[in-house]
């Protein structure tokens, strides 16, 4: 398994406690030595960024690929999809989410139909630079990479939310906040 933007390796550990041998890489040395103090020397851990060649990975050598939360970061996107597909065995998937269209269009407003970079200052004063694109820009790029939905999620809040966060629990229950594709090789 491939844990492409494994950030502090959240995916990685369930993966791993799932008996799964994971390679995971993140572009920043920073999430990659949360991840490392997460899983100790249990996955092979790199810094990579995610638009550069993958060249270290053989083709077909992967039965599964999560890149959780990235693809909005991503400027090539097609390009990482298209990369993703060689590293990935014929009967392999790929499970990305990302940012639901439609959450950007209310936060941010404008055009729905835009496909362009956002910077905002996050909570903590962090800038963060994302894109914001409708769901028909995500579909295209999917086809374009050899790729097929397989299964589409917008997902719901666990109910343990409703306790611990009553406000946001009712938020996404009624706007979808994520978007979610299990994605397989086409013919």
């Amino acid at each position: 398994m491939l844990d492409a933007g494994c950030g502090p390796g959240f995916y990685t550990a369930a993966l791993l406690q799932r008996g799964a041998d994971v390679v995971g890489c993140d572009a920043s040395p920073a999430m990659v030595e949360l991840a490392e103090k997460r899983v100790g020397d249990r996955a092979d851990l790199r810094v990579h960024d995610l638009e550069q060649p993958f060249e270290w990975l053989e083709d077909g050598s992967f039965d599964l690929v999560i890149s959780a939360l990235v693809l909005h970061y991503l400027t090539d996107r097609l390009g990482f999809l298209k990369k993703m597909h060689r590293v990935l065995r014929p009967d392999g998937a790929l499970t990305i989410s990302t940012h639901h269209p439609t959450e950007d269009w209310q936060r941010l407003g404008g055009s729905y139909f835009s496909v362009e970079p956002v910077t905002e200052t996050w909570s903590q004063g962090w800038e963060i630079t994302a894109w914001r694109m409708p769901l028909t820009q995500i579909c295209y790029e999917i086809s374009q990479s050899g790729f097929l939905i397989e299964r589409l999620v917008e997902p719901m809040p666990e109910p343990s939310l409703a306790k611990s966060d009553p406000i946001r629990f009712e938020r996404l229950s009624t706007q979808p906040a994520f978007i979610l594709f299990r994605l397989v090789k086409g013919c």
